[in-house]
């Protein structure tokens, strides 16, 4: 039971990365509407900034998820930190609009890149009985990231609004270099070898990527599996939901409905956000030690619990509470997805976690857009009807899962 010290190195090291990464993008977000506002455009041309770069992460996951499967995840990894890097820089050197919306879309890309080479090599390196752990560390040090990042944007902000995009830049190269030599001697660590206990020697050092000799699972095949059904539609309701009309529609309903003060916006989020990032280790442990299936079954049980909450009760209490089970909800779902991807692609599959990792950037994508037009058409009520259905989907998915890997 000793936590973080039981996984593999790489873990320790990708979870480094991703809390680099996140703060990185934290820092930025504040001064990406400033900055692009100094070109004298509207709000629909600064919303394209932001557009740009979830865009350019959906159109390239799964050619990302190609790309690690050719040429092995540590290849790809430094490939997207590089242009993440450098397209971060060159976005704070930008002199006019299209340059800055060209250079996000590219930052984009870098970012489809990392996140997709860095969860399979996560996957790779970690034997079955501990990949809830692992992308609960993983995915606990991005979110801890986020919640850091735009307090320290703020005050570069300060400065200039082009200083946030030249210190992401930096820390980004330093952690992708540090990365790239760390990862060069990783492991992968196959099912039937976790299970007996010995490590795998491939001699590659190729970053888990590639010459274990063992063929892939195509994202064809793995579409066969109800496990793998279950984790793409329960990402595609957390996109829908949590990542988009938590940040979009829910806090217009606070304003509108409950009429709270717009301050509360902020502190339901960090509520749901550290509630999310402290929970990760513990959800992390339940999906090992409970099984994928009562994960994703309590994760998304929560998450519908929070909807039919704020849509009884409308009051404030009601709006904090449903923010902070909600990032519990996460928590559960984020990891039991995550290590299902894993038990189905047996750490082999760059497509496989590219679609998984795409379900929820979709999700993110479509949810504010039907939901928004739902609330201005009929209701709240009605739009949030409608996101607890997607959700709900998701966990009548799970519950058809089989209780093992299959």
């Amino acid at each position: 039971m000793g936590g973080f010290r039981e996984l593999p190195r790489e873990v320790k090291i990708l979870t480094a990365v991703a809390f680099t990464v996140a703060v990185g993008f934290g820092i930025q977000s504040p001064a990406i509407p400033v900055f692009a506002g100094e070109f004298g455009v509207g709000s629909a041309a600064v919303g394209a900034v932001v557009s740009a770069f979830a865009f350019m992460r959906l159109a390239t996951g799964l050619p990302g998820g190609r790309l690690v499967n050719r040429f092995g995840e540590r290849a790809v990894l430094t490939t997207g930190m590089a242009l993440l890097a450098v397209t971060s820089i060159l976005a704070g050197l930008s002199w006019n609009y299209p340059q800055l919306l060209i250079f996000r879309g590219a930052c984009g890309v870098g970012s489809a890149l990392y996140t997709v080479s860095a969860m399979n090599m996560l996957l790779r390196v970690t034997p079955a009985s501990h990949r809830g752990r692992a992308t609960g560390y993983f995915q606990g040090g991005y979110y801890l990231g986020t919640v850091t990042g735009p307090a320290l944007g703020g005050g570069l902000l300060g400065v200039s609004p082009r200083l946030p995009f030249f210190v992401y830049g930096v820390a980004v190269a330093i952690a992708g270099a540090i990365a790239t030599v760390a990862l060069s001697k990783a492991v992968p660590v196959t099912d039937a070898v976790a299970r007996t206990g010995t490590a795998a020697k491939t001699g590659t050092g190729s970053g888990a990527g590639a010459g274990d000799g063992r063929p892939g699972i195509t994202l064809g095949r793995a579409l066969r599996h109800r496990s793998y059904l279950a984790a793409l539609t329960t990402n595609f309701g957390l996109g829908w939901a949590v990542f988009g009309v938590r940040v979009s529609v829910l806090p217009l309903y606070l304003l509108v409905v409950i009429k709270a003060d717009a301050a509360w916006i902020g502190t339901g989020l960090a509520v749901g956000a550290i509630m999310q990032a402290v929970t990760l280790p513990l959800a992390g442990r339940v999906a090992d030690q409970w099984g994928r299936r009562p994960s994703l079954l309590l994760g998304q049980g929560l998450i519908l619990g929070c909807l039919v909450m704020i849509i009884t009760w409308q009051t404030l209490v009601a709006y904090v509470t449903a923010f902070a089970l909600m990032g519990l909800g996460t928590a559960f779902c984020t990891t039991g997805g995550a290590a299902t991807v894993g038990d189905v692609t047996r750490g082999r599959g760059g497509t496989v976690v590219a679609g998984y990792q795409m379900t929820a950037d979709l999700g993110m994508t479509v949810g504010p857009l039907v939901a928004g037009q739902l609330a201005a058409s009929y209701s709240y009520e009605v739009a949030f009807l409608a996101t607890g259905a997607v959700v709900l989907i998701g966990w009548i998915m799970a519950l058809a899962m089989p209780s093992r890997p299959t």
